[in-house]
């Protein structure tokens, strides 16, 4: 029973491991968006609060999808964790959404949760510098 508990754990790992490599990329396309965005918006002088308020959308849409990989950032360190013991018992394979409903926060919880990773400075930066570079463009024009 264990090795089957074992097997798929390591399963579980690897699938969860691809997906948070595939909201990395969907992260980065986020950003590259958004310094697209800021180009596009200097080059043909779109309207500012509009570009600035799409940045934040965009902002804050990262902030969601590394709010997720945080998750399953943190269902891959309990697998390793459990796989790292002598014997796994079982059961514990395939909890990602057991162990997520079980310490879901209120929905002030999930906007802090959002907001706390929209302030990570991995996260933050290039929004920060696209908003003060649009803004002090359109105060000096």
């Amino acid at each position: 029973m264990a090795s089957q508990e074992t097997d798929l754990l390591g399963r579980e790992w690897t699938a969860l491991h691809r997906d948070c490599e595939l909201q990395e990329r969907s992260a980065l396309w986020i950003k590259l968006g958004a310094v697209a965005l800021s180009v596009v918006a200097l080059a043909l002088a779109f309207d500012t609060v509009l570009t600035l308020l799409l940045l934040a959308v965009l902002w804050l849409q990262e902030a969601i999808v590394r709010t997720g990989q945080s998750r399953l950032n943190a269902r891959l360190l309990n697998i390793e964790t459990l796989l790292r013991a002598p014997l796994p018992g079982a059961g514990q394979a395939c909890q990602l959404y057991s162990e997520w409903a079980a310490s879901r926060p209120g929905h002030l919880g999930l906007i802090g949760e959002y907001l706390g990773n929209a302030l990570r400075p991995t996260v933050a930066f290039p929004y920060a510098v696209l908003l003060v570079l649009l803004w002090t463009v359109s105060a000096t024009a």
